[in-house]
């Protein structure tokens, strides 16, 4: 079966990460995205290491399945192209700062004339309104004013991003979900618009519950580490060998835990007994847990609570995370065939459709590979038109 999107054309002017991989989960949905690059240079992701075989794992990891068209955006005949694309495409997306995309003449306003029925989505830091409109972003900086850096790491230790890049990916998510929703009004209207998306806007978002707090206690939240502000235990613990995250908020929970740890005198402990009381006395709590954790191993501790319905599970690396048999059994790891590189393993994707499930299959593009079969099928160009072209630098 075809995926959900099969039919829908994205153009995408995407470069680094928040705009290729929100162009991805189109494609990988069934959409045909064309990712537009420059002349000879490309997106700048293309140089990201580590590489095997010439190919990128940055650049591959966020651009599966797209096919590459070449134009240099600086030549009046290259622009006049893109806007013939447009009129083609149900979907646009670009991360450039605000304003690059008008000066090229390329801007929604521009466009939407062109073809009513486009969505337009702009990701940037700060969005196209607000006094920070125009300065620079990267997702260091969205998680840093977005909040999130400040309740990340542990407490009285300098504030860390988090792990992975969550500004540019949070993003990403926001900009598929609205182009969605975009694409499922136009069905009604017949009518494109534009989607305006902050990163530091998606960042304030998703620190949601921080400022709930904030809001009604007026507290300004901080990092807490592993541990959850509002229950315990409800975070990393280290054991013999290792470490396993422990849930056990609840009465029946917490109750069940002690149990199965042999800690039955807990149950009714006025300083460990309930929820707020631990909280409470959160030191001398978590000096006894870890204590008491140390005493078995990651797989012993994980055996023990699973077996009686607890929530629990190992802290994996990475390599643990790929080769994790439900991992695997969920198509989270799957192989792609490159051209030049063979077969190359990529993260999967975790949308899955009981009728029009997702494909991948398709490694990342080499640059300009599919100009001339997307100027042809798109545009009706001939080989002369396109020999032409060529010549001017136009592709």
């Amino acid at each position: 079966m075809p995926g959900p999107l099969e039919g829908i054309k994205v153009l995408s002017f995407g470069r680094f990460l928040s705009g290729p991989y929100a162009a991805m989960m189109l494609g990988d949905m069934g959409a045909e995205v064309v990712k537009v690059e420059t002349p000879k240079l490309g997106d700048f992701a293309r140089f990201a290491g580590p590489h095997r075989d010439g190919i990128s794992s940055y650049f591959l990891s966020i651009n599966r399945g797209k096919k590459s068209v070449t134009l240099n955006l600086k030549a009046d005949r290259a622009r006049k192209i893109v806007g013939r694309l447009a009129g083609k495409a149900d979907i646009l997306l670009e991360n450039f700062r605000p304003g690059v995309m008008d000066k090229l003449g390329l801007g929604y306003g521009t466009l939407h004339r062109q073809n009513p029925r486009l969505i337009y989505a702009s990701i940037s830091g700060f969005g196209y309104t607000g006094p920070y409109s125009k300065r620079p972003a990267v997702d260091m900086i969205a998680q840093g004013m977005g909040g999130l850096v400040s309740i990340t790491g542990e407490p009285d230790r300098p504030p860390v991003r988090a792990g992975y890049s969550i500004g540019d990916l949070g993003a990403s998510l926001f900009a598929s979900t609205a182009v969605l929703a975009a694409l499922h009004e136009r069905s009604r209207s017949g009518e494109g618009q534009w989607i305006d998306i902050s990163m530091m806007d998606c960042q304030v978002a998703l620190c949601e519950n921080a400022c709930a707090r904030y809001f009604a206690t007026g507290e300004v939240p901080g990092p807490v580490g592993s541990r959850h502000p509002l229950f315990t235990p409800f975070q990393v613990f280290p054991t013999l060998d290792g470490y396993i995250v422990l849930i056990a908020m609840e009465d029946g929970q917490w109750k069940t835990f002690c149990r199965a740890a042999g800690r039955e005198g807990w149950i009714k402990d006025e300083f460990f007994g309930t929820n707020e009381a631990r909280l409470t006395h959160y030191d001398q709590f978590l000096d006894e847990m870890n204590a008491l954790m140390r005493t078995r191993s990651t797989r012993e501790w994980t055996d023990l609570l699973d077996a009686r319905g607890l929530m629990c599970g190992p802290v994996n690396n990475i390599e643990q995370v790929v080769r994790d048999p439900h991992v695997q059994a969920r198509d989270m790891i799957v192989e792609v065939e490159h051209d030049r590189a063979g077969r190359l393993k990529v993260v999967g994707t975790p949308m899955k459709f009981s009728r029009t499930p997702c494909r991948i299959d398709r490694a990342c593009p080499d640059l300009g590979a599919h100009t001339d079969e997307i100027l042809k099928s798109w545009l009706d160009l001939s080989d002369d038109d396109l020999n032409g072209l060529r010549d001017e630098g136009v592709v």
